[in-house]
């Protein structure tokens, strides 16, 4: 779903400073325990359609019974979601699966208890000649986040489809930056992430460009892997503080976002607007961006299978990005 800009809509100014702030894709006390539940549980997540779900069920109180107050707060960055783990500010954030991997791996106290989307990475463009990864030969590539997530698993889809090195790319620092280089014609086709594909649409449409999805990068992987059209991306994390003081809150935790997720399915414009305040984002950005976005709240060991096929794909014979192996029994809550 799209959204056509009239007055009533966000400004240009709007859609870039939303998408901006989602380009990246943490700072609270842990929570403890008071009389009759938890004192406060506090989320943490990227300016993504994840969190859309975690900001909805906070403001509809999807979380009254467990404790005392809710808040979620969007992390701006990959840096800052790391430190905010590694210090411990942070105990409860949705984190792309293959970064929660590699702590693990490396022996950090992390488990993965969900995942929250099944993919929402797309091939943006004007250029009604590119369609799928091989017609992407020769042409001008606006890539962000090189060495994150992205364009790791974007990296693998050239080397199958054989033209590793054939784009012309042009290395974004954020999905916005990547969006903009599309918009001013620098670029042919941009990697870009939802909500900020989202943005290219609507901008597109203002500045008389017919900026669409050419490329379903999850269609795309379902058809390298021989597997579902699935890239299940990120998922909500939780720290072993959290674990060691309030394990048995995990269940009601992942049921109240299960219900969250279809609440936002069923009306993404009121889901919008409950997390457009918390993602500091405009409300119809995030509806139109909620269909692209693939969101679930799957138990993360029921995902097992469609992560081990991700993090063995992206990550080469080596495994590298996650310190050189699959996680084991341990890592799936």
């Amino acid at each position: 779903m799209t959204v056509p800009l009239h007055p009533t809509h966000p400004t240009r100014r709007a859609i870039l400073a939303g998408a901006a702030a989602s380009a990246a894709a943490l700072a609270c006390p842990l929570p403890l325990r008071a009389q009759g539940g938890i004192a406060a549980l506090d989320f943490y997540g990227p300016p993504a359609g994840p969190s859309i779900t975690l900001a909805h069920a906070v403001a509809t109180g999807r979380f009254d019974d467990l404790a005392q107050a809710a808040s979620m707060t969007a992390w701006r960055s990959p840096d800052e979601l790391r430190a905010g783990l590694t210090s411990g500010s942070i105990q409860l954030s949705i984190v792309p699966v293959q970064a929660a991997a590699n702590l693990y791996n490396r022996g950090f106290p992390i488990r993965l208890a969900n995942v929250m989307t099944d993919g929402l990475l797309y091939i943006a463009s004007s250029d009604a000649e590119i369609g799928s990864i091989g017609d992407l030969k020769g042409r001008g590539l606006a890539v962000p986040f090189r060495g994150d997530t992205p364009e790791i698993l974007f990296a693998q889809l050239l080397a199958h489809h054989g033209i590793a090195g054939d784009p012309d790319i042009t290395y974004a620092a954020t999905p916005v930056e990547a969006m903009q280089l599309l918009l001013a014609g620098r670029v042919e086709a941009a990697l870009t992430t939802e909500p900020s594909t989202s943005a290219a649409v609507a901008m597109g449409r203002t500045a008389g460009k017919d900026i669409r999805r050419v490329v379903d990068l999850q269609t795309a992987w379902g058809e390298m892997t021989g597997a579902a059209p699935v890239l299940p991306q990120a998922g909500l994390a939780v720290a072993g503080d959290f674990l060691t003081a309030h394990d048995d809150a995990v269940p009601a935790i992942l049921s109240a976002l299960d219900a969250a997720n279809a609440d936002v399915l069923a009306d993404p414009e009121a889901a919008a607007r409950h997390a457009s305040a918390a993602l500091d984002m405009p409300a119809p950005l995030l509806a139109a961006s909620i269909t692209h976005s693939n969101l679930v709240a799957r138990p993360a060991s029921e995902a097992r299978g469609d992560i081990e096929r991700m993090l063995t794909a992206m990550t080469g014979p080596d495994m590298g990005a996650i310190n050189g192996k699959l996680p084991d029994d341990g890592f799936y809550l």
